[in-house]
């Protein structure tokens, strides 16, 4: 099926949707001593997106200055997302312990508060406190209640309630570029751009393998989407590659609103579009497949340009 097409600053857009979904986030801040340490711990509990196989998925949505935390010290905006499911207070526990516990309590100097505007809370007292091993003790701090645990390097404090609520995952935009380098050019704009958009995240940042929902092995989770696969165009019949691409990377959206997502969708539209190489811009269209939330090109380019 050959697509209608769009324009934006010169560049061809299809005239397609991309599929997004109903996802459960945490928001936090994350503040350290040093630099080193702080980037340490907001990489390290935010690496590894994979909600897709029932667990969770993070990223940084921004960084702070003294000015910007609780506590006057450098600090991040970290976001942790699972699926939304009827179980999904186990899973954000579980998910959100073990990303706390072992990508930011065992970096020195640092701590976490709750960044997330809602009135629904998980007490972090019961997945994170009890690192303390029952020395742990609680506070008031910073203007937050907060608990206070114990550990070799010295403290590790963390605020006792921290919020969640309900946002979109899965926005995503994808670039048709004549190589590589023109692909690496206009993912790391739309990053860059995206980091003044407050409240999303790009879990992969620079995504190079797109996936999609059919799979010859589900055992292993979603394989490649082989039809936009470039080194696969003279090989297979069906292959979806339009002539003189040779890269097609994907950047991959969660927001804590529709709104939001949509803005950023927007603004890697924008942005891309002016990157030399960057021949067609679309999104992935599974059929209805895979999200419940539909959010077209077009509309967006109507409502933002």
């Amino acid at each position: 099926m050959v697509l209608d097409m769009l324009e934006i600053n010169g560049v061809p857009v299809e005239d397609t949707y991309c599929e997004a979904f109903d996802g459960i986030y945490s928001r936090i801040i994350i503040t350290a001593k040093h630099r080193w340490l702080l980037k340490k711990a907001a990489y390290g509990s935010t690496a590894l997106p994979s909600t897709v196989f029932g667990e969770s998925e993070g990223g940084v949505e921004k960084w702070l200055s003294p000015k910007e935390t609780p506590d006057g010290r450098i600090g991040a905006i970290c976001q942790i997302w699972v699926q939304k499911t009827k179980r999904f207070m186990d899973v954000l526990m579980r998910e959100m312990g073990k990303r706390i516990r072992q990508g930011i309590l065992v970096v020195p100097t640092t701590r976490v508060f709750n960044a997330t505007d809602s009135d629904k809370h998980f007490d972090a007292e019961i997945n994170v406190g009890r690192c303390g091993d029952g020395y742990e003790w609680e506070e008031e701090m910073f203007g937050r209640r907060v608990v206070r645990v114990p550990i070799m390097f010295g403290e590790f404090i963390i605020e006792r309630y921290i919020g969640y609520a309900e946002g979109i995952a899965g926005g995503n935009i994808w670039m048709f570029c004549e190589s590589e380098e023109s692909a690496l050019e206009a993912g790391e704009a739309a990053i860059e751009a995206l980091r003044d958009v407050e409240g999303v995240i790009t879990s992969f940042d620079i995504c190079s393998a797109g996936s999609k929902p059919e799979t010859k092995y589900p055992e292993i989770g979603p394989t490649t989407n082989h039809y936009f696969c470039p080194t696969l165009k003279n090989k297979i019949p069906d292959s979806k590659v339009p002539e003189g691409v040779r890269s097609i990377p994907e950047i991959v959206i969660n927001g804590v609103s529709l709104d939001v997502v949509k803005k950023a969708m927007f603004i890697c539209l924008d942005v891309t579009s002016r990157i030399d190489g960057v021949l067609r811009l679309s999104a992935g269209n599974y059929g209805g497949k895979l999200g419940q939330h539909k959010i077209y090109l077009k509309e967006i380019i109507e409502e933002f340009s």
